[in-house]
């Protein structure tokens, strides 16, 4: 694991990302004291769509929907915009 300070830090960021994306993880000290690391995010997963299509029982949010729709026009009816 590398060490470097602030200011090399600030000037060669792309270079230590670059590093960093290799698998190689930086340490950025202050004074010499470490204060923050480097490291790579491992990668996600790829998503799949539709990979739960019809494992899922959509009638419950159907009736939520209905209930969402009904307050929304008693709303819009009540300020006189529907």
């Amino acid at each position: 694991m590398k060490q470097v300070n602030v200011h090399e830090a600030k000037t060669h960021l792309s270079r230590l990302l670059a590093r960093v994306e290799k698998g190689e993880e930086i340490t950025i000290a202050r004074s010499g004291k470490p204060v923050a690391r480097l490291v790579r995010i491992p990668s996600r997963k790829k998503r799949v769509f539709g990979k739960y299509r019809g494992q899922i029982d959509m009638s419950q949010f159907e009736a939520a929907d209905a209930e969402i729709k009904e307050t929304w026009k008693k709303a819009l009816r009540k300020r006189g915009l529907l």
